[in-house]
């Protein structure tokens, strides 16, 4: 029975992840194409898709946990939908805008957040703990999949189709999802006799996560990738068009890239942190995505796409061993009852990282251009390898399981 769930809940979310990616191109090949916006408005676009990590995340691991995960999980599936459509709706009677761009990117987060952590709790409540790590690296995987083919068949249907009806694949994926997750079994939510109050739930699964010798620099780590990442997704599109001067085809198997350096970091994690541990595991691929990021914007011409692209699959690849190896600690280490909680935390601080780095992607690439904002981007990944270096886990071979994660300040001065 877990296993047949388990695949639904797998289909409903590749389905979904697949019209996300091809919107993620055709979303900002709208702005760029149709609507001509500048730097500065790309980067508000990749804000707004990612602002609601920082104004609702807290609560919403609260919300999640007092709500049903079904229908929480197909509510922003159909807020998702309705978003989307709105786009191709307002071109077709000829009154789209730039802030309908962000308002829509804004209410999609919103929805993500919340369909997200239900998304990330359900999860234990299905799989064992003992596979855990197998099902992460394999969700990691088809993200990879959709991230790879997504693109490319985005690129692909805006060329043939244009940018705005593109959208409706998006539309019709969020649809797909929400009536296969309303196949799955509602979780029966406890109601407690005594209401504890919102606030003290947020700080307990706060303080939790801030003092934990692993989850604190895990988060802190996560936080500078996403802060890059965040300055990525406001310029890749932008670079590529008006620098590399690329084709919409271009742009969407360029961005592919990102899902083959995904793919073969999640077929890789589980051996590659197996063989030198998953401690060092996070130091060692915190280092090569430094080189990656770095490489991304060398080059014009072909040779400007090579490194675009091998730049781009190494910093993808690193990415998701941090990702897969942090996401399932926390799925064993947090109490069941303060697991939701755990994510929304996280979430808050890493993916709150997003919509600043892109805003501060686009004020300066303005005066610098793309380009030299995406170097300086580069150097700051260093943060992320440098957090686990100074970290208590520092020294230790494999991050240190719930029985042992107190003694590891002790564990990584020998």
């Amino acid at each position: 029975m877990k296993l047949t769930v388990f695949w639904r809940w797998w289909t409903a979310g590749t389905a979904s992840g697949l019209g996300t990616a091809v919107g993620g191109v055709a979303l900002p090949l709208t702005a760029l194409t149709v609507l001509h916006a500048s730097a500065l408005e790309m980067g508000l676009i990749t804000a707004a898709g990612y602002l609601a990590y920082l104004l609702i995340s807290l609560p919403a691991g609260v919300i999640v946990q007092r709500l049903p995960l079904r229908g929480t999980q197909v509510g922003a599936d159909l807020v998702r939908a309705l978003a989307v459509v709105s786009i191709p709706l307002a071109w077709w009677w000829d009154v789209l805008t730039v802030p309908q761009l962000i308002v829509v990117a804004l209410v999609i987060s919103f929805a993500d957040v919340l369909f997200d952590v239900a998304n990330q709790t359900f999860l234990p409540e299905i799989v064992p703990a003992g596979q855990l790590q197998a099902r992460n690296s394999l969700n990691s995987g088809t993200h990879a999949a959709t991230q790879l083919g997504g693109p490319s068949l985005g690129g692909l249907a805006v060329q043939v189709l244009g940018s705005v009806p593109t959208l409706l694949i998006d539309v019709a994926s969020y649809l797909i999802s929400a009536v296969l997750l309303r196949t799955l079994p509602a979780r029966r939510v406890q109601r407690p006799t005594i209401r504890t109050p919102m606030a003290a739930l947020i700080r307990e699964g706060w303080h939790y996560v801030t003092r934990h010798p692993v989850m604190g620099p895990g988060m802190w780590a996560a936080t500078a990738v996403n802060f890059v990442c965040g300055a990525q997704h406001a310029l890749f599109v932008f670079y590529l068009v008006r620098e590399l001067h690329a084709s919409p085809g271009m742009v969407g198997l360029l961005l592919a890239a990102d899902g083959l350096g995904t793919l073969i970091g999640a077929a890789l994690t589980t051996r590659f942190t197996g063989r030198i541990g998953t401690a060092r595991g996070l130091i060692v691929a915190g280092f090569a995505g430094v080189g990656g990021a770095l490489l991304i914007p060398w080059g014009t011409g072909a040779a400007g796409y090579l490194a675009f692209a091998l730049g781009n699959l190494i910093f993808a690849g690193s990415v998701v061993v941090l990702s897969v190896t942090t996401r399932t600690y926390r799925m064993l280490a947090s109490p069941p009852e303060l697991l939701s909680r755990v994510i929304a935390t996280v979430k808050f601080v890493s993916w709150g990282a997003i919509p600043i780095g892109g805003l501060v992607a686009g004020v300066l690439a303005g005066p610098l251009g793309a380009r030299t904002t995406l170097l300086l981007f580069g150097v700051i990944t260093l943060c992320a390898p440098l957090i686990w270096v100074v970290s208590p886990v520092r020294g230790l071979r494999d991050l240190p399981m719930p029985s042992t994660a107190e003694s590891a300040p002790a564990a990584a001065g020998r």
